[in-house]
Formats: C-alpha cells, sequence, structure tokens
C-alpha cells in the first residue's frame, strides 16, 4: 500500500473532521449514525438467523439451580413474511415466570436500534469517546423522554462505531417495568456480519431480582440470561431455508398465589440504572 502524501492527508483530515484538533459535535453524530442504524434496521428485517436463549437462576455461590433453553428460528414463509417460531424448549424454571414480554424483549428489542425515526422519542446525551476492543467509540447516554403504555423501550448507555458511525455495544434495560413484572439489565454485543452493518452476536444479563418488599419481606435472587446468534442468511426472493421442527409458542405458566410461591419481580441491580424511569403517561 502506498504511503499517503502530505497534502492528501490534509484534505482527508479536513474533509471528515478527524484531525487531532476536530471538534466533536454530539448533534451531528447523532443524526449520523441514527440515518445508519435506520439503515441497519432495514436489512436487519431481511436475514434469517438463529437465536439460542438460556436462562438460569443461581445459589449465592454462583452454582446453577434452575435452566431453561429456547431455540427460535427467524424465517421467512412462502409469502415473504418474517416470523418467529421455536424449534426447542427445555428445562422449567420453579423460582421465576418467564414472561411474554421478557420473551418480546428478547425478540424485538434486541437488538436495540436507535433509528431516526425513534429518535425524538428519546433523550440523548454524549459522554465522551472510549475505546472497545480495537474500535474508537463515541458514547452517548439514553433513555426515553416519556413512557407510553403498551410500548416498550431501552434505558442505558451505546457505543458508536466513529468510522462505521452504528452502534457496536449497548448497556442497559426494557422499561418500563410492569408492576411485579420487572427486567434485567443487558450488555449487547455486535459484529460485522454482512461487511458493512453490525449485527448482534451476543446478548447477556447478569442482575439481581427483588422479590416482595412493602408490608411483605423481600427476596433476593440472582439470575443470568444469555442470548447468542448464529447462522445469519439473507432472504432471497425464491430462495429456500430449511428449518428444523417447530415446537410451538411456550404455553404462559399459571400465576401462583403469594402465599405458595411469589410472582417475580426482576430488578436491576443496584446502581445498574442510576436514573430514574419516566411515570406511563
Amino acid at each position: 500500500m502506498k504511503r499517503y502524501s502530505s497534502i492528501l492527508l490534509l484534505l482527508f483530515f479536513l474533509a471528515t473532521g478527524s484531525g487531532a484538533g476536530a471538534k466533536v459535535d454530539p448533534q451531528e453524530i447523532i443524526k449520523r449514525f441514527a440515518q445508519k442504524e435506520s439503515e441497519f434496521s432495514k436489512v436487519w428485517q431481511q436475514y434469517t438467523y438463529t437465536q439460542h436463549i438460556v436462562f438460569q437462576v443461581l445459589t449465592r455461590t454462583g452454582r446453577v439451580r434452575e435452566q431453561r433453553e429456547m431455540t427460535i428460528e427467524i424465517f421467512f414463509t412462502s409469502d415473504g413474511e418474517r416470523q418467529h417460531r421455536i424449534v426447542d424448549d427445555r428445562g422449567r424454571l420453579e423460582s421465576l415466570i418467564l414472561t411474554r414480554e421478557d420473551l418480546d424483549d428478547a425478540l424485538n428489542l434486541q437488538p436495540f436500534a436507535l433509528t431516526s425515526e425513534d429518535l425524538p422519542q428519546y433523550e440523548v446525551k454524549y459522554k465522551g469517546e472510549e475505546q472497545v476492543d480495537e474500535l474508537n467509540c463515541y458514547v452517548f447516554d439514553v433513555k426515553p423522554k416519556r413512557i407510553r403504555r403498551n410500548r416498550r423501550y431501552f434505558r442505558g448507555r451505546i457505543w458508536v462505531d466513529d468510522l462505521d458511525m452504528q452502534i457496536v455495544m449497548t448497556k442497559g434495560k426494557a422499561v418500563p417495568d410492569l408492576g411485579n413484572n420487572k427486567f434485567p439489565a443487558f450488555e449487547t454485543l455486535r459484529q460485522q456480519v454482512d461487511g458493512k452493518y453490525w449485527f448482534p452476536t451476543w446478548s447477556e444479563a447478569d442482575d439481581i431480582l427483588v422479590f416482595g418488599g412493602g408490608f411483605s419481606r423481600s427476596r433476593r435472587v440472582h439470575v443470568r440470561e444469555l442470548i447468542t446468534y448464529s447462522d445469519f442468511k439473507k432472504y432471497e426472493v425464491g430462495t429456500s431455508i430449511k428449518f428444523g421442527e417447530v415446537v410451538g409458542e411456550p404455553e404462559p405458566q399459571p400465576d401462583v398465589e403469594p402465599e405458595s410461591q411469589p410472582e417475580p419481580v426482576p430488578e436491576a441491580a443496584p446502581n445498574s440504572n442510576p436514573d430514574p424511569e419516566p411515570a406511563p403517561e
């Protein structure tokens, strides 16, 4: 590779604003990465993949006490409609109830993409620059401006690659908590899959869920959830993609009376989300 001349380098830095003394314009960065996230969101909807989810309840010493595993395939019907189906579901959680919102968050809020369309709903604050592995990233704190009923949002921190202007890592949780149905904080990593866009490959929650409280004795439960993505394939009209045997949607577990088994109240670990949640309208 030939070395750039000093004049070419100067022109490059002036054009990109990447010079050592260049001033960061957070609003311009937000606008640019939101546009890229809109592109990614559309491309993401064109892919099939396999999603493996492991839910665990741990002992105080960190040993796995309960575990449930699910394998979900994202596929396209013959009419070109994108859907999901559960092809494997094994194990059972006795201390917690896996709710429909838990599964919906794993399928739809992961990965979190802050698109231009969703940007007006969020407050985004620039926090500086950090390095993630070998990537130089802009860091932003994100939270919903207001929470509307029957809507799910993300609250936490995102890392945006300064070259591709795409989110490469997120740390945060789905909000709002719904009464006794609360949710842990996640860390999600993305990698380049198609050579252009960053797709999620790994997401993990390791949190403390608090049950009860108020007039009843509280109970703390250590939980862990791991989500991995694999077998990405871009859907093309006329292609045929073979999937495994369908197990079907998990049946909702019946509500348990508080005196026999309290309904789980997943809650983020202390100090994982310092900002208070906006009150639902």
